[in-house]
């Protein structure tokens, strides 16, 4: 769009004098940058200040003729109208031939929405939090801690009570995240993926792109809101059962460390997590991921005596923030090497200790049962995760689906 070119250059399949089919479309303009999209698909891609220009003449009825006319009388030069053309078709922001423009039905859970995350409700929570610190601090036997996890001796129970009580926290907080977007009239997708050898739930909310800077941030925190509610709660109950029901105050602490745990996972900046996505949103990023990586892929790279990597394919704004973010990934890095040592070996190591003592014949036979379930329980979650990574590699190989304007 910013290279001279004939105006007139036809594509096959593009009549220049016939005003184009748009959907409708939303503008939101940063700097000088506009993300245009539209909420019928929920597709959305940032446009020079000139280019949403020219698509705001198609949107008022104008050909791509007389678009083209005006931007060069205004501008003093030509454009590829048939190149922008392909782009609104590509992000399927053009509709078929004939079909009227839809109206957009109204956003389910809007109201909910609004009532989880005023500011009665924003207090109320503050208070919650506040509370089960104090109580942590009272009673140091409610400070998440390792030992928390093994509230009973059958391990097989102990990962299926944890597996199915962080089942519904982790819906939770995709909850959080959607209902905080369909505050702001968004739409939301839930999908499965993993991170690493877990399988995780994830939320799309691609039309966060259209609403102002300010308006993303408790959207994209929602997630961390409802893990720290979570746990005060988890806390609370805790503290109330102690003495009578020790079995659910041992079991509530044990899920409220997991979700200490899960929460931690936010500082794993490698993996573009909420915290990841909080700090591309505050510095106006596009890509920052792909940008610090090549930024560290050059570091490597010069100690190695290699030429680097051409660092001028990403955008300012993500080549700017990529010099210290690069660094943050590293402090990423090594957060999830602290957490391995500290976490994740210790707790390996005390179970693959006793699963292998009772299934060589040191423990009664429920003790072996309960082993051997563990392992298969084990097997099957990692068998989901290479099927699911299998899954998505092929279709990112898949060519896409050609679309006509």
């Amino acid at each position: 769009m910013h290279s001279p070119v004939d105006s007139n250059s036809d594509a096959p399949g593009l009549d220049l004098d016939r005003p184009l089919p748009l959907r409708r479309l939303v503008y939101l303009e940063e700097a000088d940058e506009v993300t245009i999209g539209s909420p019928e698909t929920d597709t959305y891609a940032v446009f020079p200040a000139d280019g949403a220009e020219l698509v705001r003449m198609l949107a008022d009825g104008l050909t791509p003729r007389e678009a083209a006319e005006r931007y060069r009388n205004a501008h003093g030069e030509s454009v590829d109208i048939a190149d922008l053309v392909e782009v609104l078709a590509e992000l399927d922001l053009l509709r078929p031939a004939g079909t009227p423009k839809a109206e957009t039905a109204p956003v389910r859970w809007q109201r909910l929405g609004g009532l989880l995350f005023g500011r009665p409700a924003l207090l109320g929570y503050a208070l919650l939090t506040a509370l089960a610190a104090v109580e942590m601090v009272r009673v140091p036997a409610l400070v998440p801690r390792t030992d928390n996890l093994f509230f009973t001796t059958s391990y097989t129970l102990v990962v299926l009570l944890l597996f199915f009580g962080q089942a519904p926290l982790l819906a939770l907080h995709e909850a959080f995240h959607a209902l905080a977007g369909r505050r702001l009239g968004l739409r939301s997708r839930l999908s499965v993926g993993h991170r690493l050898v877990y399988l995780v739930l994830e939320t799309s909310l691609d039309g966060l792109v259209s609403v102002p800077r300010r308006q993303r941030y408790l959207p994209i925190l929602a997630g961390m809101l409802a893990d720290v509610l979570a746990i005060a709660v988890l806390t609370l109950i805790a503290d109330a059962t102690r003495g009578g029901a020790a079995t659910v105050a041992r079991l509530c602490v044990a899920i409220a460390y997991a979700t200490v745990l899960r929460l931690a996972w936010q500082g794993f900046f490698y993996l573009r997590t909420d915290l990841y996505v909080l700090l591309s949103t505050a510095l106006g990023c596009v890509n920052l991921h792909a940008a610090a990586v090549d930024v560290l892929r050059n570091t490597v790279r010069r100690v190695t005596g290699r030429p680097p990597v051409d660092l001028e394919v990403h955008h300012p704004v993500d080549r700017r923030a990529a010099r210290w973010y690069a660094w943050l990934m590293v402090v990423g890095y090594a957060f999830t090497l602290t957490m391995f040592a500290g976490v994740v070996v210790p707790t390996a190591y005390r179970l693959l200790h006793d699963v292998w003592l009772r299934i060589t014949g040191q423990g009664s036979t429920a003790a072996r049962l309960d082993s051997i379930v563990l392992l298969l329980l084990s097997l099957g979650q990692t068998a989901a995760v290479v099927v699911l990574a299998v899954r998505e590699r092929r279709a990112a190989r898949r060519p896409a689906p050609a679309r006509t304007a």
